[in-house]
């Protein structure tokens, strides 16, 4: 994706309230064969994410100074880059790959570890790829819906982007640079829990949003998530009878503070 902002699931699920209202989403959908699955694993997801997910969130934002949380969030998203980078290679996009190196090193050096986003301010902007995109442009249909357990929407494209993504994580190799196994796990466990806290404090009143508009709130995340991935595949470039037109919508989601 090519601009700076990148819409969540969250903040499309918030949009199609924007447009929708209170109008309900028909329950049936030809791309979630699975719903009698995905629903009750929602719903799983809903009860994790009331009990733990977000009093740990609230937590956070109420024990975290603002540049700290800021400082995280840089720092999560300038490892990101090197997995946006490596996409950015696979699907052709030379330049803006430079571009994204170049970002890489910039805000590693001078932004001491990513801690700090200078590389935004000399235009280098931050991109968002990942390895679904990847799939997605050459040609990799997304397949049925299907939500997974603890990590929410997502489709059989989705699961094999996800293990990319994951493989391009160097926080996943942090046991190569210890000699204990439970301190390795100790320190990338802890490092994905940081970033979980923190992507899940950022985002609490977005999903306040959808969740309340949302006469069926199944519905509306599965809707969100089939266009947010339209939306990144495509680089913002969707047609005019997609499900959202998102540059009206985010207009309208400005003062919400997304992932």
């Amino acid at each position: 994706m090519r601009n700076g902002t990148i819409p969540t699931l969250a903040t499309v699920a918030a949009a199609m309230a924007v447009l929708a209202g209170c109008a309900g989403i028909p329950a049936s959908d030809p791309r979630d064969p699975w719903e009698n699955w995905n629903r009750p694993v929602q719903t799983f997801n809903d009860r994790v994410d009331d009990y733990v997910m977000k009093p740990v969130a609230r937590g956070y934002r109420w024990i975290t100074p603002g540049f700290v949380d800021a400082g995280i969030s840089n720092f999560f998203s300038n490892v990101a880059d090197i997995r946006v980078f490596i996409n950015d290679a696979l699907q052709g996009k030379f330049q803006q790959a430079g571009m994204d190196a170049a970002r890489f090193l910039v805000n590693t050096t001078a932004g001491i570890a990513g801690w700090f986003d200078p590389a935004s301010s000399i235009d280098l902007p931050k991109h968002h790829e990942d390895f679904d995109q990847t799939l997605g442009y050459w040609g990799v249909p997304t397949g049925p819906y299907l939500v997974l357990p603890l990590l929410g929407p997502s489709s059989p494209r989705g699961v094999v982007g996800l293990i990319g993504d994951t493989a391009a994580n160097p926080i996943s190799y942090t046991g190569l640079f210890t000699n204990s196994s439970v301190l390795s796990q100790a320190i990338s466990g802890g490092l994905g829990g940081l970033n979980a806290a923190d992507l899940r404090a950022d985002n609490l009143e977005t999903e306040k949003i959808a969740s309340e508009a949302a006469v069926d709130r199944y519905g509306f995340f599965r809707g969100a998530y089939f266009s947010q991935r339209n939306y990144l595949v495509n680089d913002g470039n969707v047609t005019d009878d997609d499900l959202l037109h998102l540059d009206e919508t985010e207009e309208k989601l400005s003062p919400v503070n997304p992932y």
